[in-house]
C-alpha cells in the first residue's frame, strides 16, 4: 500500500532474469524506484542511494523486502532460496553505464547457471556491493562448489540479520 500510495505507480515490478541453464524467467518484485526508471537509460544496475529509487523503495531495499515477492519464482520452481542472485540478461555496470555486459559471456557462467538462482547466496551475504559481476562471480562458484545444507542454513542465518539490521544497500 506505501509503494501505491507515494507515487500511484505499479506496487510491483517484473523483470527478465537469467535462471537455471541459462533459462529467462519473469522475476518479481516490489517496485523500489520510480515509475519507467530506466525510459532513456536502459537496464542499470541500480547503485547506492540511487536518485531513481523512492521513499519507500530506499527502506524496502536495506531491509531486501523488495525481494519477498520473489518467493512467488520459488514456489513456481524458478528460484531456490539460496543460490547466485538472479541476475538480467543484459545489464549496465552502475559505475559505468556506457557498457552493457551480458552476463552469457562472463567466466564461470556456465557452471553458475547449472543450479537455481536463490533468494540470498553468498555473493550477496559476503561480497561488496562494488564488486564487478566477474568478482561477485568467484563467490557464486565458491557458494557451487561447497553446496550443502548446513552451508545454506548459515546463508540465511546471515542474511537474516543483515535484513534485521537493514545492511542489504550499504
Amino acid at each position: 500500500m506505501a509503494i501505491w500510495l507515494e507515487d500511484r505507480g505499479p506496487v510491483f515490478y517484473f523483470q527478465e532474469r537469467v535462471g537455471k541453464d541459462g533459462r529467462i524467467f519473469k522475476g518479481m518484485k516490489f517496485r523500489s524506484m520510480i515509475p519507467k526508471a530506466e525510459d532513456g537509460l536502459g537496464p542499470v544496475q541500480a547503485a547506492r542511494d540511487d536518485p531513481r529509487g523512492t521513499r519507500i523503495g530506499r527502506v524496502m531495499r536495506k531491509t531486501a523486502m523488495d525481494e519477498l515477492p520473489q518467493l512467488i519464482n520459488i514456489l513456481k520452481g524458478q528460484m531456490s532460496f539460496v543460490g547466485p542472485r538472479a541476475l538480467r540478461p543484459a545489464e549496465k555496470e552502475s559505475d559505468d553505464t556506457s557498457k552493457i555486459f551480458s552476463v552469457f559471456e562472463i567466466p564461470g557462467f556456465e557452471k553458475r547457471s547449472s543450479v537455481h538462482p536463490g533468494l540470498t547466496g553468498a555473493a550477496q551475504v559476503f561480497a561488496s556491493r562494488n564488486l564487478t559481476r566477474e568478482d561477485k562471480f568467484k563467490y557464486d562458484l565458491w557458494y557451487i562448489d561447497n553446496m550443502s545444507f548446513w552451508l545454506d542454513i548459515s546463508l540465511i542465518a546471515k542474511s537474516v540479520l543483515i535484513t534485521f539490521n537493514s545492511k542489504w544497500d550499504s
